[in-house]
């Protein structure tokens, strides 16, 4: 009974937690979602029909996206607890083995669907803060010139504190959300009971008129419809660090209960003062509670704001462990929680990007224009693979996945297509960068393939190359070199150069692979396979998971400590090659020449392989080598 009642307190807690992080994006949708809807671009009359049909359409956009599919369905679908498009996307590899072209359909929607990811993460925390602080305006009207200057503040502040980690004000994020989310809650009842006509709403005969009966502009709308949702990714991306159950009991105990009546509260507002559609969220409150809300909701914008970078941290670290990405420089900023990390290159970038978009857009009406394209996209890439994992690893019956997917994906594409037409208003911004981050992950893979043909043609096999080297009886000095090999079981080109030029060989040899599987992570007792390939020479196989980050001393530390190998990784020599690309136009070539070069300049800024496999820096010896692709 005991042991029941803990675990029912820690799903709680767990719940908590997830406000801030799982919930933040779709949390401040309110902020500015209903204003566009009734906006006077799409030419719909501001009438109590339309208002109707309009609260209608966004409580049922959250009853079937967001719980139905999201919650129900693509969170059952875990890569051994983790969620995402990554996982979703190694989950129909495995699926579709042995079936050439739908493996190529899932890697190419996964990668797709990951560079969608990151260019909604530019998006998100520019117009969520945005629409926070332009709360001032309703206040007085004179503070529209300090808006964007404030929320620049708050995004360089924001950014600025990321290399400090979460671990600190990550503790308030619940709480600060959960008090939000009532504020929402409580707004929006307060709203209700003085126009409970409103109630009708939830009728889906008003949402099916008044997506039908406009004619173009039914579909134009749409585009602001899908707003209320664009967080929906977040519940199953972070999936892996709460679990599904905690999740599902916010969304069900408190997201949505709080969203859909502020949604509702702001629909009785407009039927009430149809002059109030303007800024409709923060009309509900009195004149004495508005700055203090407008305090509220900035904290709250920069919570969702700060789960969209740390989910982009994410991304990129699982894209670079799968292959899609060059080495990138990555720092742990918790001693105790592996999935807090910090990145600066990404971080650097992203605010760079955050705040030209602030500037560039000025405001979050103008930024709505733009939003939206990426996260459309990136449902529908969700559907189709989590249609193949249904399928073919969870045995559903096919006219059942055909159906289920078929309904879902008319949907996706409906809001996709009617996005669309946001391209030429400020949509190319982030399909754009989608589009940049798509050709790196693409040129990167194939670029590997590339290389990795090139070296093949130069390699040997290492226990042979060892048989017939020690045959010859080279110099033996004392110590232990360690060589790092992509390729497992072939001799490293660090070994050769060091012969060449040193002619002397260490007494011990340890040849070392690192590989990454596509699973999260790997259980500590399947972590390395160690074996004897010659006198004194040793292969050592190491196995991450793909959230995980390689360690190879700590590797190096626990194999002493078990007596299965006399090694002091702090005596031993690393000896590692560097290599040049060197891009060259050949008619045999597999890439472009203008991808070779992206391929070679995103080679020469990876991040160093010593700080990245965590290998002691002073025992480090590097040989250098160039190479023509």
């Amino acid at each position: 009974m005991k042991s029941k009642e803990k675990g029912s307190k820690g799903k709680w807690f767990l719940s908590l937690a997830a406000l801030g992080v799982v919930f933040g994006d779709i949390g401040t949708s309110p902020l500015y979602a209903v204003k566009l809807i009734f906006h006077s671009r799409y030419g719909i009359p501001l009438t109590e029909a339309n208002i109707l049909g309009g609260i209608s359409a966004i409580f049922w956009a959250l009853i079937v996206i967001v719980t139905i599919k999201y919650v129900t369905l693509v969170m059952r679908l875990d890569n051994r607890g983790e969620g995402g498009i990554m996982a979703l996307m190694t989950l129909a590899m495995e699926a579709s083995k042995g079936r050439k072209y739908l493996q190529w359909f899932v890697v190419t929607a996964g990668i797709c669907g990951a560079a969608l990811f990151f260019g909604d993460a530019v998006l998100t925390p520019a117009i969520s803060v945005l629409s926070a602080i332009e709360g001032l305006e309703v206040g007085n009207q004179t503070h529209k010139i300090l808006v964007v200057p404030i929320a620049i503040g708050v995004l360089i502040s924001l950014f600025f504190v990321q290399r400090y980690g979460t671990s600190t004000v990550g503790a308030l994020f619940g709480p600060v959300t959960a008090l939000w989310f009532l504020t929402l809650l409580a707004a929006g009842i307060s709203s209700i009971i003085s126009n409970p006509q409103v109630l009708q709403a939830i009728n889906p005969a008003h949402a099916l008129k008044f997506l039908t009966t406009h004619g173009f502009s039914s579909f134009v709308v749409l585009g602001a419809v899908l707003l209320v949702f664009t967080g929906a990714e977040a519940l199953y991306t972070d999936m892996g660090h709460f679990g599904r159950s905690p999740i599902r009991m916010a969304w069900l105990g408190l997201v949505f209960p709080a969203l859909f009546l502020n949604y509702m509260g702001q629909g009785a507002l407009l039927m009430s003062d149809p002059n109030a559609v303007d800024n409709p969220f923060y009309r509900m409150f009195p004149s004495w509670g508005l700055y203090p809300v407008i305090v509220l909701a900035t904290a709250a914008t920069v919570i969702a704001s700060q789960a969209c970078i740390t989910g982009s941290f994410s991304m990129a670290k699982q894209a670079m462990q799968l292959g899609f990405l060059p080495r990138l420089a990555l720092k742990h900023t918790s001693a105790h929680l592996e999935g807090q990390i910090f990145m600066p290159g990404v971080n650097r970038l992203l605010m760079l990007l955050v705040i030209g978009a602030v500037v560039g857009f000025g405001s979050s009406t103008n930024l709505a224009s733009a939003y939206g394209v990426s996260v459309s996209g990136a449902m529908f890439i969700s559907t189709c693979l989590a249609a193949v994992v249904y399928r073919i690893q969870m045995k559903y019956h096919l006219l059942l996945c055909i159906s289920v997917a078929t309904f879902f994906i008319c949907i996706d594409l409906s809001f996709f297509s009617s996005s669309l037409l946001k391209i030429s208003h400020g949509g190319w911004f982030p399909l754009g960068l989608g589009a940049i981050a798509c050709i790196s992950m693409f040129t990167w893979r194939d670029g590997k393939e590339v290389l990795a043909q090139h070296l093949q043609r130069q390699e040997f096999k290492l226990e042979p190359y060892l048989a017939a080297l020690l045959k010859k009886k080279p110099i033996r000095v004392p110590g232990t070199a360690v060589f790092l090999i992509s390729r497992q079981l072939y001799a490293p080109h660090a070994l050769i150069y060091n012969l060449k030029h040193n002619k002397v060989l260490h007494e011990k040899l340890l040849f070392i692979t690192v590989s990454f599987v596509n699973t999260p992570r790997v259980m500590p007792g399947n972590r390395y396979i160690l074996s004897e390939v010659g006198e004194n020479s040793f292969y050592l196989l190491l196995r991450y998971g793909y959230i995980e980050q390689p360690d190879i001393w700590k590797v190096l530390k626990r194999i002493r400590s078990k007596r299965e190998l006399d090694i002091e990784p702090n005596k031993a020599s690393y000896f590692l090659t560097r290599q040049t690309i060197i891009p060259t136009k050949q008619q045999d070539s597999h890439m472009f020449l203008w991808r070779e070069r992206l391929f070679a300049a995103m080679f020469r800024n990876a991040s160093s392989a010593v700080e990245y496999y965590r290998i002691p820096a002073s025992r480090v010896i590097v040989m250098g080598e160039k190479i023509r692709i």
